[in-house]
């Protein structure tokens, strides 16, 4: 190094040296660089009572080392402590002044030590923070200087190849993050909040956060970031945002010391409806249980690394005294600190403040520096042991003479810091209190964590209380256990906080992602027919299957119900009476008829073919009588064939009547013979052919493809019409086809010999019963479209009947009239005479 820094250091020589980094400071003044002159060296402030406590502790450990027969025998370990202030530049600058040998390591040895190592160190213990650990990290690490952190949790630390000699004792924050994301997910906060810092460790973790975040389902209510230097508009910005959010649930990711200011306006502004949930970095930090902070900060929940009660390290803590020697810089600050007085070979220059005696009592001071149990401290005691059994291995300690009452450690040639990170990658013991120490492939350790809760205690005060625990290596569902019941929330309340955005929509409904806003923000919207949703807060709604339709409140399907036109129902009824009455009327009037068939009335109707169309209308009235009840495979044929032959025999029928009206008017023009050519065997003939044609029409169309049943399931309300559904729609189509080109001839005819003599009027009776029957089925078309369900069956048969029922009335009721009311004119004489 060129130059010297003048850094602050405790120190204790030994055969071996082990360095460590601590932010015993939390906050670093900005250098002024005016590139004039050398720089000033920069002033730390914000003393952290924790971070002494860790010191302390790897002090401890390393005097219990010392003590202990059984490891490392014959051979002492010495330290060189140094204060990183929590920021790079001090932890490069302390990292490197450790492994550079700037401290005049070797000079200082005491008298008969010997040095083993090749370096002035051969380890490093540290650092707190993410970023400044990647710093150091990354420097140290072409040199195979193990660097060894008991805080450091930034899941990019995990890179060997960026980062080959860095191990932790503390599990990486992707674990953490896992057990946030599960927690949040237990008490089903969709709606959170985060604030992080400009470091590595809080970009990394929140990053990792919301992205897992957001695998569950959940969604970042807002993201603020605290500057490094924030102005006091920046903290007023961020409280802005807190006291108008709408999620009750906030992580933050940071340090005590980087919250503090940003706390201290929260508290000022008296926001204690939020939930905060800690990371491990300031979850038991002392520096915010202060009654300002107590009322927003009460209930507080997060993760912290496992804690335990180490023997004898209390009684060390508080046995720590100030001294004027140079090596105890560090414990004279945290005198002045802790006491607020003055030392006379201390740091403070002010006369006002009071002097101390140096024997102040420690215990009367409840601080975190004495607080018990210890985590992160925790986190320092099993990376010094770790790196005293790698030493431990590598100097084959208790192996070294044959006689096995003699223990003791090679100590004939030097070792490389390389060799030393080669042992404590495969270090591999049980500590005193039952844990497993070792380090996985990427240096990790096994990802245990306590889950704290501050709750207020007797004294006006703050307890971290264990309300749970989350181990990194159970398998799934077992990781996160919580004791719920023993939770104290914000506020004093004892029953967790609803954080979401929308409240969960009910079964029988679905989400609706509002544009532009997160997927948690939604609105609910009724699942439609046929389909359900039977769970809280469903994405989609899951449509029946077939044949089953969704019940009133959308939450169950239930069997849909089949819809036919049955002859139980009103409809029905009403269409088989009228059905029975159309055949009754054609009964009566074929009696009528037969009684008076040798009337000249009924002789000139051609009384045979009168008969033949009043069975072909019977039949078209019965024929409506198949359309109606549950449709079977008979069914489906037989009322499409009856209509079809029975309509075109009607037709017929009334079109030979058509044609004997006008050949019987030319008969009566002198010379003509047309009627002789057109006698009974031809109109039999006639009608025969013409309906033979509709019976080989229909014999092809259900030969090849038949109607069969359907069930019909695109109406809605639950509702299955069953009906017969025509495989090939050309047939049907023929079938009507050729019905409506025999009516167009009949009507054509009719139309031509309405104005005939009135002796044979018949041809206008037919012309207007021709117009009956196309104005019904012609507006038959559109209405059953139009009908729903079983109506479009009704339609058809009403269609089948009222054309029925015009042809029989407009044909036979007038010669009705006559026979029964006016026999005076159903004589040759009277028809002669009107004629």
């Amino acid at each position: 190094m060129i130059g010297n820094f003048d850094l602050p250091v405790l120190k204790a020589d030994g055969d071996i040296l082990i360095g460590g980094l601590f932010p015993l400071h939390y906050m670093a003044s900005k250098p002024d660089h005016s590139y004039t002159s050398r720089p000033q060296p920069s002033q730390c402030s914000g003393l952290d009572l924790r971070a002494f406590r860790w010191i302390q502790t790897m002090i401890f450990a390393i005097k219990e080392i010392n003590e202990n027969a059984s490891l490392l025998p014959g051979v002492t370990l010495g330290y060189r402590i140094m204060d990183s202030c929590d920021h790079v530049h001090f932890g490069l600058t302390g990292g490197l002044s450790l492994v550079s040998g700037s401290l005049a390591h070797h000079q200082n040895q005491t008298e008969g030590s010997q040095c083993i190592a090749s370096g002035p160190v051969s380890a490093v213990i540290g650092l707190a923070s993410s970023t400044p650990t990647r710093a150091l990290a990354h420097t140290l690490g072409p040199f195979g200087i193990p660097v060894v952190s008991y805080f450091a949790t930034c899941t990019c630390l995990t890179n060997k190849q960026v980062y080959p000699s860095f191990l932790r004792t503390v599990p990486s924050d992707m674990f953490q993050v896992q057990g946030l994301v599960q927690l949040v997910a237990h008490f089903g906060w969709q709606w959170v909040g985060t604030i992080g810092t400009e470091d590595d460790y809080s970009r990394y973790g929140i990053q990792a956060f919301s992205e897992q975040l957001h695998e569950w389902g959940g969604c970042l209510a807002f993201h603020q970031t605290i500057p490094k230097a924030p102005s006091v508009a920046k903290i007023n910005a961020i409280a802005d945002v807190l006291e108008t959010t709408t999620a009750s649930v906030v992580i933050a990711f940071a340090t005590e010391g980087q919250l503090l200011s940003l706390l201290t306006e929260v508290a000022r502004r008296n926001l204690t409806r939020l939930q905060w949930v800690a990371s491990e970095a300031w979850v038991t930090a002392r520096l915010l249980t202060a009654p300002t902070f107590q009322p927003v900060l009460v209930g507080t929940l997060g993760f912290s690394f496992r804690g335990t009660v180490i023997p004898g390290l209390s009684d060390f803590l508080l046995n720590v005294r100030p001294s004027p020697r140079p090596e105890s810089t560090l414990t004279n600050m945290f005198w002045e600190e802790l006491f607020g007085c003055r030392l006379e070979f201390g740091s403070h220059s002010v006369s006002e403040i009071p002097l101390c005696s140096g024997n102040e009592d420690l215990s009367s001071h409840k601080t975190s520096y004495s607080e018990s149990p210890v985590r992160i401290a925790y986190n320092v005691y099993k990376a010094v042991y770790a790196i005293a059994h790698a030493l431990h291995k590598l100097l084959q300690c208790g192996s070294l003479w044959r006689n096995a009452t003699q223990t003791g450690c090679k100590r004939t040639t030097t070792f490389t810091p390389r060799q030393l990170l080669h042992h404590l990658k495969e270090v591999n013991f049980t500590n005193q209190f039952g844990e497993k120490v070792s380090f996985d492939s990427n240096g990790e350790p096994v990802p245990l964590y306590d889950i704290i809760n501050w709750q207020r205690d007797h004294q006006d005060g703050v307890r971290f209380k264990k309300v749970g625990s989350y181990d990194g290596s159970a398998p799934q569902g077992l990781k996160l256990q919580m004791d719920e019941k023993s939770i104290e929330w914000a506020e004093g309340q004892f029953q967790a906080p609803v954080s979401v955005c929308s409240v969960a929509c009910p079964p029988g409904s679905r989400k609706a992602s509002r544009p532009g806003e997160a997927v948690c923000c939604f609105d609910c919207l009724p699942c439609a027919e046929g389909q359900i949703s039977n769970t809280t807060g469903a994405t989609e709604c899951i449509t029946c299957p077939l044949y089953y339709w969704s019940d009133r409140d959308r939450v169950a399907c239930v069997a849909g119900v089949e819809e036919f036109l049955s002859f139980q129902e009103t409809l029905g009824i009403i269409l088989v009476v009228l059905s029975m009455l159309g055949v009754a009327v054609a009964a009566v009037i074929t009696a009528i008829f037969f009684c008076y068939k040798t009337t000249p009335i009924v002789k000139a109707n051609n009384s045979e073919i009168s008969f033949l169309l009043l069975l072909s209308l019977k039949l078209c009235f019965l024929c409506s009588l198949v359309f109606m009840g549950r449709p079977s495979p008979w069914s489906c044929l037989a009322r499409q064939a009856l209509f079809g032959i029975s309509f075109v025999l009607s037709i017929s029928c009334i079109l030979v009547k058509t044609i004997v009206v006008l050949l019987a008017f030319r008969s009566s023009l002198p010379g003509s013979h047309a009627v002789h050519l057109f006698g009974p065997p031809q109109q039999r003939a006639f009608i025969f052919c013409c309906s033979a044609v509709q019976v080989v029409l229909c014999a092809g169309w259900l030969a090849v493809a038949p109607p069969v049943p359907f069930k019909n399931t695109s109406y809605q309300g639950g509702r299955i019409l069953l009906e017969c559904k025509g495989v090939w729609p050309l047939g049907f189509y023929l079938v009507l086809g050729y019905i409506g080109l025999l009516s167009c001839v009949c009507f054509v005819l009719a139309f031509m010999g309405r104005k005939l003599p009135d002796t044979f009027n018949e041809a206008k009776l037919i012309t207007f019963s021709m117009l009956i029957f196309f104005a019904v089925w012609i507006s038959f078309i559109p209405a059953y479209n139009s009908s729903p369900g079983k109506y479009t069956v009704a339609v058809e048969i009403f269609a089948i009947l009222a054309s029925s029922f015009g042809l029989l009335f407009c044909i036979f009721a007038p010669k009705c009239y006559i026979i029964i009311f006016k026999p005076e004119q159903n004589t040759k004489r009277g028809m002669t005479r009107k004629y």
